[in-house]
């Protein structure tokens, strides 16, 4: 997998986390208090190093095309075809 890859299946997952903390909070109401904000906001912070990491990361490098093969207009030698079977062309 390339580096691009590998951020995005990072980034999913944080974002996955950051909706299961959601509904986990919502569950627990008041109940999960400065440990659910401190989950929350390391969470966040989380989110936001992959996002710095994702614009620092390289681009991808692109596959380099071959160069064309440029072909005469200038007729073949004939001796080329001296030795060579018509196969059937009359």
């Amino acid at each position: 997998m390339s580096v691009q890859d590998e951020l995005t299946t990072v980034q999913r997952c944080v974002e996955d986390l950051v909706r299961s903390l959601r509904r986990l909070e919502q569950q627990l109401g008041s109940s999960g208090g400065l440990e659910m904000r401190r989950v929350r906001a390391d969470a966040d912070h989380l989110r936001e190093s992959v996002a710095l990491l994702r614009e620092s990361a390289p681009e991808p490098e692109r596959p380099l095309r071959p160069p064309l093969l440029t072909i005469p207009d200038t007729p073949y030698d004939s001796t080329l075809w001296t030795d060579s079977d018509d196969e059937g062309l009359r």
